[in-house]
C-alpha cells in the first residue's frame, strides 16, 4: 500500500484531455476535495474514473488486486490534480478484504463522501458449462464483497451525506447469452441496493444509492471477450465513467450509459423478444 499527498504540476497534453471535464459537468464544485474509494481502480472503466475524479480535485483511496498497476494510476493522478491519493492492493475474493479497505480509506481520508463499487471478478463470455464452482467465486466478488463494502462504509457515509455508486450493466436489467453468472451477480446487484435505497430513505437516512446500468464498453478485457462474438459497437470508457460521476453528483437512482439503453430496457420490459435479442449473438463463434 501507499500514497501521496499533494498535485503535481499537469502535463499540456494531459491537462488538454480532461479540461473539458470542469465544463461538462456543473457539479465539479462537489468533487473538489471530496472524499472517494474507488475498487476496480486499476484498468478499464475504474481507472478512467479515478482519472476523471483526480481532474476534479478529489481524494482517493484506490483499490485493486494489482499493486504495480494500482501504483502507476496513482501517479498519474496527482498529475492530474488529485489532492490526495493512496492506494491497498485488495483481493475482493476474501470476505475479509471489505472491512480492511473500508477502515483504510476512512483512516487515511478522514471519512467517505463517496464509495464507487466498480471491480469485477474474471467470468468466460460463453455458453453455461456446468461450474458451479466458478459462479459461487463470482458472486463472491461481484456481489457479496459489494454488499460488504456498501455495509462497512455505512456508517462513515451517514455522517457526511454521501453516496454510494455501483457500476452494474446492462445485463444485470436484460438476461444475455453467455453470461450466466454474470447476470445473475448483476441481477443480484439490482435486487440488493435497489431494496437499500427504499429502506435508506424510510429511515430518512441521507445516503443516496446509483446503479449504474452500462452497455458494452471499448476495455480491453470486454473488447477481447466478445470480438466475433457480438454485433454491437463499444462505447468509449473514458465517457462512461463522466456519466458514473455525473450521476452519483446529481443522486439519481439511476442512469443508463450509452443513455438509448433505457429505452432498450423499456422495451424488453414491455415487449421481450428473444430471437431479437439473440440476433445480436454470434453463436457459431462458440
Amino acid at each position: 500500500m501507499g500514497g501521496f499527498n499533494g498535485t503535481n504540476e499537469i502535463s499540456v497534453n494531459t491537462a488538454i484531455q480532461f479540461r473539458g471535464a470542469q465544463q461538462i459537468c456543473s457539479h465539479g464544485e462537489l468533487l473538489s476535495g471530496a472524499r472517494v474509494l474507488l475498487t476496480g481502480a486499476s484498468a478499464g472503466i475504474g481507472e478512467q474514473l479515478a482519472y476523471r475524479y483526480a481532474a476534479y480535485g478529489a481524494q482517493m483511496v484506490l483499490t485493486a488486486r494489482r499493486e504495480a498497476a494500482l501504483r502507476e494510476v496513482m501517479e498519474k493522478c496527482l498529475t492530474l490534480g488529485a489532492k490526495k491519493v493512496f492506494y491497498l492492493p485488495a483481493d475482493m475474493s476474501s470476505p475479509s478484504e471489505p472491512d480492511r479497505v473500508v477502515q483504510f480509506a476512512v483512516q487515511k481520508l478522514g471519512g467517505l463522501d463517496y464509495l464507487v463499487l466498480n471491480h469485477i471478478g474474471t467470468s468466460p463470455f460463453e455458453m453455461w458449462g456446468g461450474d458451479v464452482e466458478h459462479s459461487r467465486w463470482l458472486m463472491q466478488v461481484n456481489f457479496f464483497s459489494y454488499v460488504a463494502l456498501a455495509s462497512a462504509a455505512l456508517p462513515a457515509l451517514e455522517r457526511n451525506q454521501g453516496s454510494v455508486v455501483v457500476v452494474s450493466s446492462l445485463s444485470g436489467k436484460i438476461p444475455t447469452p453467455f453470461t450466466t453468472s454474470y447476470s445473475a451477480t448483476k441481477f443480484a446487484l439490482d435486487g440488493f441496493f435497489g431494496s437499500l435505497r427504499h429502506e435508506l430513505m424510510m429511515q430518512r437516512k441521507n445516503v443516496s444509492i446509483t446503479l449504474c446500468v452500462l452497455g458494452l464498453i471499448d476495455t480491453d478485457t470486454a473488447l477481447e471477450k466478445t470480438r466475433g462474438r457480438v454485433f454491437l459497437s463499444a462505447s468509449p470508457a473514458s465517457d462512461a465513467a463522466l456519466s458514473i460521476i455525473r450521476g452519483g453528483c446529481s443522486r439519481v437512482p439511476e442512469l443508463f450509459y450509452p443513455w438509448w439503453l433505457r429505452h432498450v430496457h423499456g422495451l424488453w420490459v414491455l415487449l421481450p423478444n428473444p430471437r431479437v435479442l439473440q440476433s445480436f449473438y454470434n453463436y457459431s463463434s462458440h
